[in-house]
């Protein structure tokens, strides 16, 4: 198995041990040992019907509309972990950095998804007071519990693929479909700005990471593969609401 370094070369990776992955290695970076491990379900989240079908303007209203209801429902969570990661960041630059994308979800995001939700035809009380799905709840936990139990490190291993996921199926995007929501939705995660974030992110996850002890180098790949797991599971439960009941509360 390889992964490959910034500038496209293969590099073998040692699925047991980050530390033997990096010897020898000196552009070897943990958040590419870690995408690798989380395969097949890293390729899953990104090539699935899901974004394809978004991608190509196909995909129906009312899998859409489940799908931005349920998102609505998780970022709001998501808020609250970059505000965990705010206090834990060890710089007042790294700070600066996760409050200003805060910003921006709680801004800008979130008047997209009130454009979106009137244009679909959403009631206010269908995105105010959802029903989750349980692979939401199963979203919601993991976050929680990475900022409640970890530390920076934890917060980060489950921050970075749910943001670095939709950064890469945005920017193979080739086209900019109609509605304006589905188009959109792709802009807000394939512009410059958003692009060079997660790049920081994952800056920040290898240097986390390269200074780990081994425990806790395993502790955050399997926190970032059950992030992985659950974004497959959550573009899937936009078309069937139960495809996620099996997922439960895992130990990390």
């Amino acid at each position: 198995m390889t992964t490959q370094r910034s500038d496209g070369t293969d590099v073998p990776v040692d699925f047991e041990t980050y530390a033997t992955a990096a010897e020898g290695a000196e552009d070897a970076r943990f958040t590419d040992w870690l995408r690798a491990r989380a395969e097949p379900q890293w390729s899953a989240a990104i090539e699935g019907r899901f974004t394809e079908e978004l991608i190509e303007g196909t995909i129906a209203d009312d899998v859409y509309s489940r799908y931005l209801i349920q998102d609505y429902v998780f970022v709001e969570t998501l808020v609250g972990t970059f505000g965990h990661a705010v206090g834990e960041a060890p710089t007042m630059p790294a700070k600066s950095q996760l409050v200003t994308f805060m910003e921006s979800l709680t801004a800008e995001e979130n008047d997209y998804f009130e454009r979106s939700f009137d244009a679909l035809g959403v009631a206010e009380e269908a995105y105010t007071n959802p029903e989750t799905t349980a692979t939401t709840r199963a979203f919601q936990d993991v976050l929680e519990r990475a900022a409640r139990e970890g530390g920076y490190a934890e917060t980060l291993a489950v921050l970075v693929p749910a943001e670095w996921i939709y950064r890469e199926w945005a920017t193979a995007a080739d086209a900019s479909p109609e509605p304006f929501y589905l188009g959109e939705w792709i802009d807000l995660h394939a512009n410059e700005g958003f692009v060079a974030f997660v790049d920081w992110l994952r800056e920040e996850l290898d240097r986390e990471g390269a200074a780990a002890s081994g425990r806790r180098r395993a502790r955050l790949d399997r926190l970032f593969r059950r992030t992985v797991e659950l974004e497959v599971a959550f573009f899937e439960s936009a078309y069937d609401a139960d495809s996620g009941s099996n997922l439960g509360e895992k130990e990390w």
